[in-house]
C-alpha cells in the first residue's frame, strides 16, 4: 500500500477510534475525506501548528462539522497542541474535542461548525476579509496579504439555502483564494440522497461563476492536480467535486448511511483493519507516520518567512505595517475612546429630534472616520437602514479596497459571512437589515454569541410603529428573543444620545455579537446631566426622577421613553412621586453591581409599569407579577403608526390610567 494511502489510513484509524470510544459520532465523513485531507494538509495547507493565530496562515473549515474526528485527526496528527489523550476524550464533559468543531476550544479550529451551510458561508466570509485586506495593504513586491481559504462540505451544506446566499455572492465578487471540496458521496442521514437531492452541482456553481473541477476523491493525484488548477484560478472561488465513499475502509458499512452517524462497532473496526492493511492497536501511530506528517518545522520555516516579508514591509512603508498589526491584533485607534466621548457630548449639548436609524448613520459617520477597519453593509436594504456614511465604498470583484458590502437580499448569508469576517481578523464588521428580519439570520447571530465573536446588527423598524407595511413587517417577539440570547448584547436606544453610546458599546465589545434597534420614526431627544449621560453606558440609568422615594417607577425603551417622560408630567402634576427610568439594554444593566441596580430599582418599591412595542411577557422579571406591562400581545397590523400605537394602548392617556390603576 502506498505511503500516502497509510497516512490516509491514519485519519480513518483515529476517527474509528475516537467515535468508538465516545460511542457517538460519525466516522463516515472523516473516512471518505481522509485522502482529499491528506493531500491538502500535507502539500499544500500553509499554517504553523506552534502559532495557530499567524496572521497569513491559511484558514481551512470543515463545513461539515458532524465530521468532527477529521479536524481533530488531522490537528494531531500535524503537531498541533492537541494530544492523543485529547482524542480519547471526544464528546467528553470539558474534552478540547467536542462532539462538533468549536471555536476557541482546540487550536486549529477557525470557527464552529455544525449547523449544516454555516461553516461554508464563514469560509466565504474569511476568504472575502482576505481579498478586502490583500486591497487595502498589499503593495507592488509586498504581499504580505496573501493566503486561501480552504473549505470541507457535504451534501447537507448544499442543500441548506444558506449556502445558495453564500456562493453566489461569492461569485459575484470573485473570491479567487476560496476553494471548496465537496465531498459528494450520496448519502445523508436518511440514505441515499437521490431520492431527495437531484440538484446538478457542478452546473449550480458554473452559473455562480466559480471554477468547477470534479475528481475521483481518492485518488491523490488528481486530488493534487485539481488543487494546484483551483490555485492557478484567481478569478473566480473553486469548487472541488469529489466523488468519494463515506465510511472508505469498512468492508460492510462503506457507502451507506449505516456508517453516517453511529460507531463502526468493534467487529466492523477489526475488519476494517484488516481491509486497510492497519495493523496497529487503538489510537496507535507508528512513528515514521508522525513523522511525516508532522508539520511544526515547516510551519514555523514558512511563517518566518512571511515574517520576513513582513520586516521588508514594515521598513518601505513603517505607518502601514503599523496600522496592519494593530488591525490583526484586534486594538481600536489610541484616540477612539477620547473622540467618540466628545461626540457624545457633543449631541447631549445639541438636542434633535430625529429616528434612531438616522441618529445610527450620524454615529457612523462620526466613527467611521476614526475606523478604517469598519466594514459595512445591508441586506438590500441601505436607503432604510442608513448604513452608508460619506466613506462608504463598495467592495466589488474588481476592487477589494471598498469597505462596504452590498449583500443583496441575503439576510442569513450577511450574517454569516460577518461571523467570517470577524474571525478572520482585521475588521470591525457590520451588517443590517429590518428587524423582522433578523428571524432569516438568528441561527448565525446565535452562532457569533456561542462563539463570543463581535457581529453588529443593525436592525431598523423596530416596532409596529413600521406601520403601513403590515404584521409581516412588524416585529413583536424579535427584541425578547435577542435579549434572551446568552452572550448577546442587544439595545434599543430612546435618542440620539443612546443611539451613539450604544454604538460606541458594539465597537469596543470583542467578546459577542451585538444588535442594536433602531426606530423609523423621529424620537425626542432627552435632557441629561452629566451623571445621567455617564450611565447611558450602564444599560439602564434614572432618566426622570421625584423629590423623594419613588411610589411608582416606570420602565421603558426606545420610542416609548418619550411616554414615560409624558406620563411622568401628569402624573407628578396629580401629586405622585414618579421615576423613569430608561433602559435601553437589559443585558448590560443586568451586568452592573448589584449596589447599582438597587439604586435604579430599589427592591422595596413593587409599583412598576414597563412600556415597550414589543413582547409584554419579557418585562416580568423588572415589575413582578404585581407590576403592569403595556406592551404587544399579539401582532400587529396594517395601519399608519400612530393609529396603532393609539390600538395598542402606547399612549399617555394609558400610562397614566395604568399607573393610577396601581397605585390605587
Amino acid at each position: 500500500m502506498s505511503s500516502r494511502k497509510q497516512l490516509a489510513n491514519a485519519i480513518r484509524a483515529l476517527s474509528m477510534d475516537g467515535v468508538q470510544q465516545a460511542n457517538s459520532g460519525h466516522p463516515g465523513a472523516p473516512m471518505g475525506m481522509a485522502d482529499i485531507a491528506e493531500v491538502l494538509w500535507r502539500d499544500h495547507l500553509n499554517h504553523n501548528p506552534q502559532n495557530p493565530e499567524w496572521a497569513d496562515r491559511d484558514r481551512f473549515v470543515l463545513s461539515n462539522g458532524h465530521g468532527s474526528m477529521l479536524i481533530y485527526s488531522l490537528l494531531h496528527l500535524s503537531g498541533y497542541d492537541l494530544s492523543i489523550d485529547d482524542l480519547k476524550q471526544f464528546r467528553q464533559l470539558h474534552s478540547k474535542t467536542p462532539g462538533h468543531p468549536e471555536y476557541g476550544y482546540a487550536p486549529g479550529v477557525e470557527t464552529t461548525t455544525g449547523p449544516l451551510g454555516q461553516g461554508i458561508t464563514n469560509g466565504v466570509g474569511m476568504a472575502l476579509a482576505e481579498k478586502a485586506l490583500a486591497a487595502q495593504f498589499n503593495r507592488d513586491g509586498h504581499d504580505i496579504v496573501d493566503h486561501y481559504t480552504y473549505v470541507f462540505m457535504g451534501d447537507g451544506c448544499l442543500m441548506e439555502g444558506i449556502s445558495h446566499e453564500a456562493c453566489s455572492l461569492a461569485g459575484t465578487l470573485g473570491l479567487g483564494k476560496l476553494i471548496a471540496f465537496w465531498d459528494d458521496n450520496g448519502i445523508s442521514i436518511d440514505g441515499e440522497v437521490e431520492g431527495w437531492f437531484t440538484d446538478n452541482t457542478q452546473q449550480r456553481f458554473e452559473s455562480y461563476g466559480w471554477h468547477v473541477i470534479s475528481v475521483d476523491g481518492h485518488d491523490a493525484e488528481a486530488i493534487n492536480a485539481a488543487i494546484e488548477a483551483a490555485k492557478a484560478e484567481t478569478s473566480k472561488p473553486s469548487i472541488i467535486c469529489c466523488k468519494t465513499i463515506i465510511g472508505f475502509g469498512s468492508p460492510n458499512k462503506a457507502g451507506s448511511h449505516d456508517c453516517h452517524g453511529a460507531p463502526l462497532g468493534h467487529d466492523e473496526i477489526a475488519a476494517a483493519r484488516e481491509f486497510l492493511g492497519w495493523n496497529h492497536d487503538p489510537f496507535e501511530i507508528p512513528s515514521d507516520i508522525y513523522a511525516q506528517w508532522d508539520a511544526k518545522e515547516v510551519g514555523a520555516a514558512k511563517q518566518a518567512s512571511w515574517e520576513e516579508k513582513l520586516a521588508a514591509y514594515e521598513a518601505a512603508y513603517p505607518e502601514l505595517a503599523a496600522e496592519f498589526k494593530r488591525r490583526m491584533a484586534g486594538d481600536l485607534p489610541a484616540e477612539f475612546e477620547e473622540k467618540a466621548n466628545a461626540y457624545i457630548q457633543e449631541l447631549q449639548a445639541n438636542p434633535a429630534s430625529i429616528a434612531s436609524r438616522k441618529a445610527s448613520q450620524n454615529a457612523l459617520e462620526a466613527f467611521g472616520k476614526l475606523l478604517p477597519e469598519f466594514m459595512g453593509g445591508s441586506a438590500d436594504l441601505a436607503p432604510s437602514n442608513l448604513t452608508m456614511w460619506s466613506g462608504s465604498k463598495a467592495l466589488t470583484a474588481d476592487d477589494a479596497s471598498g469597505n462596504y458590502i452590498h449583500y443583496g437580499v441575503r439576510e442569513f448569508g450577511m450574517t454569516a459571512i460577518i461571523n467570517g469576517i470577524a474571525l478572520h481578523g482585521g475588521f470591525v464588521p457590520y451588517g443590517a437589515t429590518f428587524l423582522m428580519f433578523m428571524e432569516y439570520a438568528r441561527n448565525a447571530m446565535r452562532m457569533s454569541a456561542l462563539m463570543k465573536v463581535q457581529n453588529i446588527q443593525v436592525y431598523t423598524h423596530d416596532s409596529i410603529g413600521l406601520g403601513e407595511d403590515g404584521p409581516t413587517h412588524q416585529p413583536v417577539e424579535q427584541i425578547a428573543s435577542l435579549r434572551l440570547t446568552p452572550n448577546m448584547s442587544t439595545w434599543r436606544p430612546c435618542d440620539q444620545v443612546e443611539s451613539a453610546v450604544a454604538w460606541k458599546f458594539a465597537i469596543e465589545r470583542k467578546n459577542g455579537p451585538t444588535s442594536l434597534i433602531f426606530s423609523r420614526q423621529n424620537l425626542a431627544q432627552q435632557p441629561r446631566d452629566e451623571a445621567q449621560l455617564a450611565n447611558v453606558a450602564k444599560g439602564g440609568y434614572i432618566l426622570k426622577d421625584c423629590a423623594g422615594k419613588p411610589e411608582l417607577i416606570l420602565i421603558a425603551t426606545g420610542s416609548e421613553v418619550e411616554l414615560a417622560i409624558e406620563a411622568h408630567a401628569q402624573l407628578t402634576a396629580a401629586g405622585h412621586q414618579v421615576r423613569v427610568v430608561s433602559l435601553p439594554s437589559t443585558d448590560v444593566f443586568d451586568a452592573q453591581d448589584a449596589a447599582y441596580r438597587e439604586e435604579v430599582l430599589p427592591s422595596d418599591v413593587t409599583a412598576r409599569i414597563a412600556i415597550e412595542a414589543g413582547i409584554a411577557d419579557y418585562w416580568y422579571k423588572y415589575v413582578g407579577f404585581d407590576g403592569r406591562i403595556i406592551g404587544m400581545t399579539t401582532f400587529g397590523e396594517s395601519a399608519p403608526a400612530d393609529e396603532l400605537f393609539k390600538m395598542f394602548g402606547f399612549t399617555v392617556e394609558n400610562v397614566v390610567s395604568t399607573a393610577k390603576d396601581l397605585l390605587a
